[in-house]
């Protein structure tokens, strides 16, 4: 029964999407999607069961694999794009009633939504690094129609930025993926072997150091470039800013972290075939060149979802830092925070898609007095953007002070005072966004009242995941994480 999960994974978001494009009833296709995204969230919460339960899932002749690596990355896909995929269909209403699409459109929007849940659950299960490189390529394309749904000029012109950009960029990473095969074909032998990344890593002590070093550093910049790592990040701030709310959530809590895992497979590869020096230096450079970048950006934003795209790239660099700096601890917050930043950052998109549908705008400077007119969505923007900036007793504070614990421990203490000091920075262009939009005087004529309480369902939902993990980690997440970190150690394959 294991093995099965491995095909209905993906098949359940390509068969929804293929019904979304055949019907034309709003309503049909409502029922469709939720149906959809809730057999997705069950099958990876299996999954993720199967897992804990000491089981590697393969099939296809091993190309489809999973660990507990995978399940982190199929747990993040599963429980946070089933809670975007519930606030689509309060957002399409909206969008529907005011003559921004129409009934087609909105068919269309879910197909495409569940073929990027497809392209993404592809590139999470992927064994074989041929297919992963195809698959993370396809979110690409499958994303793309999204980002440029309204049609307007600025929303077309995003899209073909996103689609340029990562494309050039996604070309580095295939010649990384073409070096390591070839790399690992002179040693065995054996074309299947040779493309297969549990077999990779076993033989990883085995291959040439210097043509992994040169195909970790192609792999780096060229999915860094669809992570959004700095300087490879222009793409993002207008792909998140021009997407549909619910949209830029997906992208920013979900698909962001596919190429990051990416990423970290390479990375399992290049600790045992260089040596932990050169992948960590790499990492921790583009780490903090990333948070150093964003904490300025963001403080110079005046569109509130731009603010948060840039939050996106200083998250990222976050994740990077913790990998260069290495060691279970950094590995451990590394991965806790790439859980933490997906459903902090998703609960935010999805409140500013409440703030642009009561206030018609995401300027912050026309934005004032929110707890007066829309206290709910007041309430779940000051509290996102205080745990975003790592404010205490919220998740991304458990995994933020895990990153600067474990740089402190392995010696890196001017980086780290650096890291600290651009996290201020955050926290300063976030506290004044609160003081600006949730406080003062609202406009007269504004009416009161949130826009839609089945909007604050799965708002609601995404709060109490992040306000919980940042009081207690639950054992079997704790479990996962752990034996996750065992796996980019090299120890449990």
């Amino acid at each position: 029964m294991g093995e099965n999960i491995l095909f209905y994974l993906p098949a359940v978001p390509l068969g929804t999407a293929l019904l979304a494009f055949g019907i034309r009833s709003r309503r049909v296709v409502e029922v469709v999607h939720f149906a959809g995204i809730s057999i997705v969230a069950f099958l990876s919460l299996l999954l993720v069961q199967y897992v804990l339960n000491g089981q590697r899932l393969f099939a296809l002749e091993e190309m489809l694999y999973a660990d507990s690596l995978t399940a982190v990355l199929i747990l993040i896909i599963g429980v946070v794009g089933f809670l975007n995929g519930f606030y689509s269909i309060v957002y399409m209403r909206y969008d529907l009633d005011h003559g921004e699409v129409d009934e087609r459109g909105v068919c269309s929007y879910y197909g495409f939504y569940h073929i990027l849940l497809f392209t993404m659950v592809i590139s999470a299960l992927s064994n074989n690094i041929a297919i992963m490189w195809v698959a993370v390529e396809a979110t690409t394309l499958g994303s793309a129609f999204l980002v440029g749904f309204y049609k307007y000029k600025t929303s077309a012109e995003a899209a073909w930025k996103y689609v340029l950009i990562c494309s050039v960029g996604l070309a580095f990473a295939l010649y990384g993926t073409i070096l390591t095969y070839s790399n690992a074909f002179a040693m065995v032998q054996d074309a299947h072997r040779a493309m297969l990344w549990t077999e990779l890593v076993r033989m990883a002590r085995g291959l040439d150091p210097q043509v992994m070093k040169l195909a970790f550093v192609f792999i780096l910049i060229g999915f860094g470039t669809k992570v959004g790592l700095a300087p490879m990040h222009t793409w993002l701030p207008d792909t998140y800013s021009e997407s549909p709310s619910p949209v830029s959530a997906l992208l920013s809590g979900v698909l962001m972290k596919c190429a990051l895992f990416a990423i970290v497979k390479y990375y399992t590869i290049a600790l045992q075939a260089v040596g932990q020096e050169f992948p960590q230096t790499l990492l921790l450079i583009f780490g903090l060149l990333s948070v150093g970048v964003s904490a300025f950006f963001i403080l110079v934003q005046n569109d509130i979802q731009r603010k948060l795209a840039y939050s996106s790239v200083e998250h990222v660099g976050i994740i990077a830092t913790g990998l260069g700096v290495g060691g279970p601890l950094g590995i451990f917050a590394a991965l806790f925070h790439a859980v933490n930043h997906s459903i902090t950052k998703s609960l935010l998109f999805c409140t500013v898609g409440n703030v642009t549908l009561k206030y018609g705008t995401r300027d912050s400077q026309k934005i004032s007095g929110m707890f007066k007119v829309a206290p709910a969505t007041a309430f779940m923007l000051a509290t996102g953007l205080l745990a975003v900036v790592g404010s205490p007793s919220f998740n991304v504070f458990i995994s933020e002070f895990m990153t600067l614990t474990a740089g402190l421990q392995a010696g890196y203490f001017w980086p780290m005072i650096l890291f600290l000091i651009l996290l201020v920075i955050v926290f300063v262009a976030f506290f004044i966004l609160i003081s600006e939009t949730v406080l003062g005087s609202p406009p007269e004529d504004l009416p009161r009242g949130d826009v839609n309480w089945l909007t604050l369902l799965p708002l609601g939902l995404l709060f109490l995941l992040m306000a919980g993990l940042g009081i207690y980690l639950p054992a079997p997440l704790n479990g996962l994480l752990q034996s996750a970190v065992s796996v980019v150690l090299g120890g449990a394959i």
